[in-house]
Order: C-alpha cells, then structure tokens, then sequence
C-alpha cells in the first residue's frame, strides 16, 4: 500500500534539451503557428536572448538549426527573416528519408496504387495548357529515347511529376515527387532485365495522356492503375529484388 509520501509526490519530467534546441523549437513554434509569417523579420539576437532568458550563443546555436531547417534566412547583414523551406531540399530529405529508411519495393508500388490513379482522376480536365504541352513533349521525347534506359526512367520521373502538377493540388505534388525520385531508384535495370517493360510504359502513357487531355477522369484512373500493376509484374518478371530495400539512387534530384 502506498505510503502518504508516495501519494503526494508529482515530479514533473525535466527538460534535459539543449538551450539552443529549446530556443530553436520557441521560435518554430511562432512560425507554424502563423504568428510569425514569411517575409517578417525576427527579433534582434540581443532582443531574443532577452526575452527567452538565454545567451547570444544559444540564441545563435538555435537560429542556425532555423536556418539549416530552410525556416530562416538572413536578409541583410544582420536581420533574419521568416522563409518558406525550399520545396526541393524537402522533396530530397523526405527521399533520403525512404532510402535510408530501408522502402522496400511492396511499400513503394502501395503508395504508388493509391496515389498515381487518384493523380490521374484529378488531373482530368484541369491540365493548363502550357502544362498540356509539356506532356506532350514528354511523350514525344519518350518515343524517341525508348532505347535510352536513362533517359527513359528520367521521362517516365517527370511523366507522373507533370500530372501531379496537373492536378493543381500542391499537397499531391509535394507528396508525389519523393514517390517519383524512388520510382528511378526502383526502375534502375529493369528495362535491360524486361525489354519488353518499355513498350508497356509507353503505351500506358498515351492512353493515360489522352484520357487527361479528353478530360475523362475514369479512363485516366483505369489505366494509371493498370500501368502502375503492370510496373509491379514487370519488375517480378525482370527477377528483380522484390522484397529487399529498394538501392538509393542519387543521379535524379528534385528540380528547383
């Protein structure tokens, strides 16, 4: 039975993080909450450390993790500003994130079966047409380098990225372009191993293109989800490592 003492003892857990992390986390906390917002400038160091009860080194210790984070940047000499982080080193952290995290094939073709046909449906009918002509380029340019196993995982990358963009939902575009940078990690040797998978590919990509372009969503979703089943026989057939982790390819970065 619990003594009197052990009843009335309410210890609180001790924040053992580093000053500059805590310093670091008050300010993300401003941000991501809005009240401060990109473009305004942060407080001087000495007006921070003021107010968060610190030094000016650890007020510079958790200013530089900001920066790093792409949440800050200097405007001037001395004056930090609130940024919006570059949607490309995102798109790479979170791929980097995959192939050090082990993403095997069968995780990969999951999230592709749920995302890509959802992706086409959406993008039907609301292509622009500057964006309907760079398909378009795509599709020509993967006619002519159907041979170039590079070139052509490259095309195919920028392929679902292009009908993302499509979609004029930045979440899924943002959410897609890590999926396609692992597709080429994925798609590394599969064209020399199924020669015939390139075929498959370009075929697909007509009728998914034409669908779009047509603005008929449920053929788009019917053959985007046939592509991405046929990608998965394709890489059984290639004998290619199903269940491992997929091999981290960094020859294809996010465009800036």
């Amino acid at each position: 039975m619990p003594t009197a003492m052990q009843t009335a003892i309410r210890l609180q857990p001790i924040d053992s993080a580093p000053g500059y992390r805590r310093v670091a986390e008050a300010l993300e906390e401003q941000i991501l909450s809005g009240r401060l917002k990109p473009g305004d400038l942060l407080p001087t160091e000495g007006d921070l450390a003021a107010q968060l009860g610190v030094h000016r080194s650890t007020i510079r210790e958790g200013i530089r993790a900001l920066e790093n984070a792409g949440l800050v940047r200097r405007a001037g000499a001395k004056r930090l500003q609130v940024t919006v982080p570059d949607r490309a080193e995102v798109v790479w952290s979170v791929t980097r994130a995959f192939g050090l995290g082990g993403i095997t094939f069968p995780e990969l073709w999951e999230l592709m079966m749920a995302l890509e046909p959802a992706i086409a449906r959406l993008a039907s009918g609301r292509v622009a047409p500057a964006l309907a002509e760079r398909l378009r380029a795509n599709l020509t340019e993967t006619e002519m380098q159907l041979y170039d196993d590079e070139a052509l995982v490259a095309l195919d990358v920028e392929f679902h990225r292009l009908l993302a963009e499509a979609t004029r939902n930045r979440a899924l575009a943002l959410e897609e372009e890590p999926v396609g940078l692992m597709l080429h990690s994925a798609t590394d040797g599969l064209y020399r191993r199924s020669p015939r998978a390139r075929f498959r590919l370009l075929e697909a990509h007509r009728h998914i293109l034409d669908a779009v372009l047509g603005s008929d969503a449920a053929t788009a979703e019917g053959w985007m989800r046939r592509h991405i089943e046929d990608f998965r026989r394709g890489y059984i057939v290639a004998g290619m490592d199903f269940k491992g982790p997929i091999r981290f390819s960094q020859r294809i970065r996010p465009q800036r």
